[in-house]
């Protein structure tokens, strides 16, 4: 299968079924072009879940943000967390000390309920995601690794399958999107941020899986502890966390296409 993207420098002239199939035939004898492999039908249906996870967080993080908006015009703060918020919206909206007027109420009801809907949406899309995940023995494997979660292995093998299509490890953290970009003129190379290429939901998964690695790993009793010291004296902890993803992906590679499990020494 061919990227849309790769295909439009091929066009001729405008847009249509009959230019779009000559340009797909150049490209197609192109050595150097790349291609995207035909995802399965349960692969597919894990991706369609997780993106409805991740569009639902987003509007539970708006609907939160506007709860917390409309108590703040009314000069009541809700700190933010989870806990905080079960403690004190019951206490707000039950207690006539705050002072908010009935209109305010029953906004506040009506923000709330669908805050606690989007919550149990939420819940019950993960619980189907961790279902397939248990019943995978690729997710099985994957979740050996430190910092890959449940999620996260269920993302990979989402997007990625069993990784073969990649003849490296480092052509599967390059097309996630873990790699610097390159900047080079006059001869000077000059390395960048990571960017915006890339899946960036898996590469957000990841990081923040190195990010809890980062700070829980037994360095006493794990090969990646010697590693890991030195990366934190050498550069910003934000870094290190996508350089550790980034090895993370590597792993991740070598467990899917060798089809063992992580052993660390």
């Amino acid at each position: 299968m061919f990227r849309r993207s790769l295909t439009a420098p091929f066009r001729k002239s405008n847009k249509n079924d009959f230019n779009d199939a000559e340009a797909i035939a150049e490209a197609a004898v192109r050595g150097h072009m790349r291609f995207s492999r035909v995802k399965s039908a349960e692969e597919l249906d894990l991706q369609a879940l997780h993106r409805a996870r991740d569009r639902l967080i987003r509007e539970r993080t708006g609907q939160i943000n506007q709860i917390r908006a409309s108590l703040l015009e009314n000069g009541i703060t809700v700190a933010q967390g989870k806990a905080q918020r079960q403690q004190r919206l019951p206490e707000i909206t039950h207690d006539a000390d705050y002072g908010l007027s009935g209109v305010m109420l029953r906004l506040l009801e009506i923000l709330v309920g669908r805050w606690r809907e989007l919550d149990d949406a939420i819940n019950k899309l993960t619980h189907e995601i961790e279902l397939i995940g248990r019943a995978s023995e690729l997710c099985q494997r994957l979740v050996s690794i430190p910092g890959v979660g449940m999620l996260s292995a269920t993302a990979l093998v989402a997007a990625v399958g069993d990784a073969k299509q990649f003849r490296h490890a480092r052509d599967l953290a390059a097309w996630i999107g873990l790699v610097p970009r390159q900047f080079i003129t006059g001869g000077k190379p000059r390395l960048l941020g990571v960017g915006g290429r890339g899946n960036g939901y898996v590469r957000k998964l990841l990081i923040h899986g190195a990010c809890g690695v980062m700070s829980r790993l037994n360095r006493s009793k794990h090969q990646l502890a010697a590693w890991l010291t030195q990366l934190e004296t050498r550069v910003h902890p934000n870094i290190g966390a996508v350089a550790l993803a980034n090895k993370l992906a590597r792993i991740a590679w070598a467990v899917l296409t060798k089809g063992d499990t992580y052993r660390p020494a």
